[in-house]
């Protein structure tokens, strides 16, 4: 069985930079997906970019795109998620990438906006391989019926375990026949 994990946090509690560390912790090449972070200007926030783990990076969302969509006080580039989310994606959907691991961070609202994206997502977490997505703790239909799932194992990112959990999750999913059985607790 393979390994679906949701990191579910609060905005700033450190999803993407547990996301992030985690990739780093990984062998070269044993990931595929995307990270997104904060755009600031003058110390206010105005957009998002996202990166894919391959180094592409686009504005996702920012103040001064007109949309739609909107979120918030941002319009949002579905383009973005077309161009680069979904390629870093499709590797591990159409099993080329059997055995590998798809780390997402996030399923939020400005990508959940994005049909193909949500579909794609749907796959990955049908598919035989792992999944390491971040959600926020706010309601969603969509990320509620994913952590409703019995082969889902929702893990809560908190300042008391943000900081060693990228190791522990690296050390799992690096674990030959780890995959098998059912999922450790963190």
């Amino acid at each position: 069985m393979p390994t679906r994990i949701l990191l579910e946090g609060r905005p700033g509690a450190g999803k993407t930079t547990a996301v992030r560390r985690l990739a780093a912790l990984l062998p070269t090449g044993a990931a595929t997906g995307f990270t997104t972070e904060e755009i600031r200007q003058s110390g206010a926030r105005v957009g998002f970019a996202l990166e894919t783990l391959a180094g592409r990076r686009q504005v996702l969302a920012h103040v001064d795109l007109p949309g739609p969509p909107r979120v918030g006080k941002y319009g949002v580039d579905l383009g973005v998620m077309e161009r680069l989310a979904l390629p870093s994606l499709r590797p591990a959907a159409t099993g080329e990438a059997t055995g590998r691991l798809v780390l997402i961070d996030e399923l939020g609202r400005m990508e959940l906006a994005c049909r193909a994206f949500r579909d794609a997502v749907d796959a990955l977490f049908a598919a035989e391989i792992d999944v390491v997505a971040t959600v926020h703790a706010h309601h969603d239909p969509f990320t509620d019926a994913l952590k409703r799932r019995t082969d889902i194992e929702v893990v809560h990112l908190t300042p008391a375990n943000r900081d060693a959990l990228p190791g522990e999750l690296a050390s799992r999913l690096k674990q030959p026949g780890a995959h098998g059985g059912p999922p450790a607790r963190l």
